[in-house]
């Protein structure tokens, strides 16, 4: 069986509803990255943050998966696909996609903040408990905090993601800027012999010298075209 991977970006999300950061009147422009979404702008108001956050997740009840994530988690039927997210959301989850890495960190999680990686304390909140108040504690005592890789922070995930791009057949880009790192650094890793996707409605600028198929649409719509484009893999 062929390995897709995929690498999501904000467009992903976007049809569903889900502000972008980036984009013009995303949550950036209403909220400096330095205030919700680095360890010192955490430390300098927790409160403030965890509010951020609280705010996010109820955003996660009023949205669906947009035909793209379903489009992606039924590529599962014929390959092997493994969606490398830069997303928080749990849409892809929610379409059906079975092997999801968030490389950002997960929404519906909380962790210590005395030790955000350590397992023992990453717990999932129900839908009915997706407000996190101060004084809320994980097990080991600490504030329990966003389970969110901030600016700053490691990225614990990307060896793992290294190595399932390091056995892809297929690589797909969609929906994001190839602009953060290191997950605009994956593309290094994806074997001469694969073949590359670029799904995204606007021109992105990818640093590679390596043959790229734009498909230049959004992600349901752009999704539709890839799985025709597959449809000889098989």
């Amino acid at each position: 069986m062929k390995k897709i991977v995929v690498l999501s970006g904000a467009g992903m999300s976007a049809e569903s509803g889900i502000s972008t950061f980036r984009d013009a009147g995303g949550l950036w422009d209403k909220y400096p990255v330095e205030q919700v979404a680095t360890p010192e702008g955490y430390h300098r108001d927790p409160e403030l943050v965890i509010n951020f956050y609280n705010e996010r997740r109820k955003q996660l009840t009023q949205v669906e998966p947009n035909q793209g994530h379903r489009l992606m988690a039924a590529l599962e039927e014929e390959f092997q696909v493994t969606v490398i997210t830069q997303n928080v959301d749990n849409l892809h989850e929610r379409a059906g996609s079975s092997h999801v890495i968030h490389l950002h960190g997960e929404l519906t999680k909380v962790c210590s903040s005395y030790d955000p990686h350590n397992p023992e304390h990453v717990k999932e909140l129900s839908p009915d408990k997706y407000e996190v108040k101060m004084g809320d504690c994980a097990a080991d005592g600490s504030q329990l905090r966003p389970y969110i890789v901030w600016f700053g922070e490691a990225v614990p995930q990307i060896e793992t993601a290294i190595g399932f791009v390091e056995q892809a057949d297929v690589f797909v880009i969609i929906g994001t800027s190839m602009n953060v790192y290191p997950a605009a650094g994956l593309l290094n890793y994806v074997p001469r012999s694969a073949q590359v996707y670029l799904i995204d409605p606007k021109q992105v600028q990818v640093n590679s010298s390596r043959s790229i198929q734009v498909i230049q649409k959004g992600a349901s719509e752009g999704m539709a075209v890839l799985q025709q484009l597959l449809a000889g893999l098989r």
